[in-house]
């Protein structure tokens, strides 16, 4: 069992430790049984799901950069039904919070992957990709304009009673706005931060690594972004912020709830360490044991803003 000083709350919903699986890289979770010891598991947010399969962006979708990844998988997913089929009942027997990610390209892709989750058995909650180019809207993001996202938020609350996570991006001028706009619309958390959008070149032959050209770009290279924007949010808001953007050690853990988050997801850290999420548990539990904290809450919105060690 993991140590008791993990222990935690998230939206009401009990977490064994604050350290969860991000979407995307963790693949639909069940694929990694027997990877990962399910006790230090604070809960998964699964591959993000869509109305209908997707088959996602043309190869080469990944690239490693000097700092971390870049990404443009193109949601590539099996689709919602699915996903309640063939995934969601091997889900419920591992025993972690499993938290649906949900994307779509107008509102009403939403709202239909929601109803289909509605009536499905271990489900914790939602995580609401926000990400996606509305299509319906000239291609503006959700994520960019707090007035849509709000639209969305709000037009999806009505339709579950189980707590709503909106996943925010970092690819704004401002973060506050779109964080108050998706609590004041109904949202029981934020989390941020998604990819932040980059280009990565191939000299000799003159073309882009990824095979879409543009990609997202995650890992260690975005953490000090990815802490501001936690930091920024977790002062706007009162609803719990999940921070991710780089964790891929129990001190990266620690310096996200620090800087204001209730919980944090571990996204790249898998790529190369499939039982990364694991291990951060444990290696921020060691933090904590070192540091005399009692337990991880105690940590979260505890930055002293402009004082630096002497």
């Amino acid at each position: 069992m993991a140590s008791p000083r993990l222990e935690t709350r998230l939206c009401g919903i009990r977490l064994a430790t604050p350290v969860l699986a991000a979407s995307g890289t963790f693949a639909y979770g069940v694929e990694m049984d027997g990877l990962v010891d399910w006790d230090w598991v604070g809960g998964i947010v699964v591959k993000g799901l869509s109305r209908e399969p997707i088959d996602g962006n043309p190869p080469p979708r990944l690239w490693e950069t000097e700092g971390g990844m870049m990404n443009s998988i193109g949601l590539q997913n099996i689709g919602v039904h699915a996903f309640v089929k063939d995934k969601l009942p091997a889900l419920r027997r591992i025993g972690a919070p499993v938290f649906a990610n949900v994307f779509g390209y107008a509102a009403e892709d939403y709202l239909e992957v929601v109803r289909v989750l509605e009536n499905a058995e271990g489900i914790a909650g939602y995580e609401l990709n926000v990400s996606c180019p509305n299509t319906k809207h000239g291609g503006i993001f959700f994520s960019s304009d707090p007035a849509l996202l709000g639209e969305l938020v709000a037009s999806v609350r009505p339709l579950t009673r189980r707590p709503l996570i909106v996943k925010l991006s970092p690819n704004v001028a401002s973060i506050a706005p779109l964080a108050k706009a998706a609590e004041a619309a109904g949202a029981d958390a934020v989390s941020l931060v998604n990819t932040i959008v980059g280009l990565a070149i191939d000299a000799r032959s003159r073309t882009t690594r990824i095979g879409a050209g543009f990609g997202g770009l995650s890992g260690p290279a975005i953490k000090p972004v990815a802490l501001r924007m936690v930091y920024e949010a977790s002062r706007a808001v009162k609803i719990p912020v999940v921070g991710l953007g780089g964790v891929a050690n129990g001190v990266d853990a620690a310096e996200f709830l620090i800087a204001g988050a209730a919980a944090v997801q571990v996204g790249t850290a898998s790529f190369f360490d499939p039982s990364s999420v694991c291990r951060v548990a444990k290696e921020l539990d060691r933090f904590l044991a070192e540091e005399r904290i009692a337990h991880a809450a105690d940590l979260t919105g505890t930055l002293k803003m402009g004082e630096s060690k002497k």
